[in-house]
């Protein structure tokens, strides 16, 4: 039942990483410093106080640029990535009492897959955005990403099965809506 938990909590961090990459980083950080969260043998470091300040910065540095328009679009490119590297590292930093071997494939494929599929998400959001106000929409957009992701990785750690319902709803969602821009689109190409 632990491993179990340990994988709802891994992928609900997981998925925040795809809104913003630091912010899970920086709550796991502050959890795991504060004694609220466990971290695997090997992930110590994330609990100490040099990493809650680096992850502070990162985040403050990270959440200020995606409210530059076209700044944004840019970092989305990198984000990718990094996210994926991030989700990996966060799922594998909470899985305990299970074979290495293990730990790092579902760390990499759970973690980091949830991680990119989000981000992924988001990086067509943001064009989708930027195409359809020039830009001008996009710190809506980062402002809903990041309340997403600060709000993702706290009820990851607070209540796993209810943060692991919201990760599937938004996937639920996303499907629909691609559903019917896909409809959309037949529908215009068929007149």
């Amino acid at each position: 039942m632990e491993t179990f938990l340990a994988l709802l909590v891994g992928i609900g961090l997981s998925a925040a990483c795809g809104f913003r990459v630091f912010v899970p980083m920086l709550v796991v950080s502050a959890a795991a410093w504060g004694g609220w969260m466990p971290l695997a043998p090997g992930f110590e470091w994330l609990g100490t106080l040099p990493a809650l300040i680096a992850f502070a910065v990162a985040t403050a540095v990270e959440v200020a640029a995606y409210y530059v328009p076209w700044v944004d679009n840019a970092l989305d490119t990198v984000a990718g990535p990094v996210a994926m590297v991030a989700g990996t590292v966060l799922m594998a930093s909470v899985i305990t009492d299970v074979n290495p071997f293990l730990k790092w494939t579902l760390a990499i494929i759970a973690g980091g897959g949830t991680a990119a599929t989000v981000q992924g998400m988001t990086t067509l959001a943001r064009a989708g955005s930027s195409a359809l106000s020039l830009g001008f929409l996009n710190p809506v957009l980062s402002t809903v990403e990041l309340v997403g992701s600060t709000g993702l990785a706290i009820l990851a750690i607070a209540v796993p099965v209810v943060a692991l319902l919201v990760v599937i709803g938004l996937g639920v969602l996303v499907v629909k809506l691609v559903g019917r821009a896909r409809t959309g689109k037949t529908a215009q190409a068929a007149n």
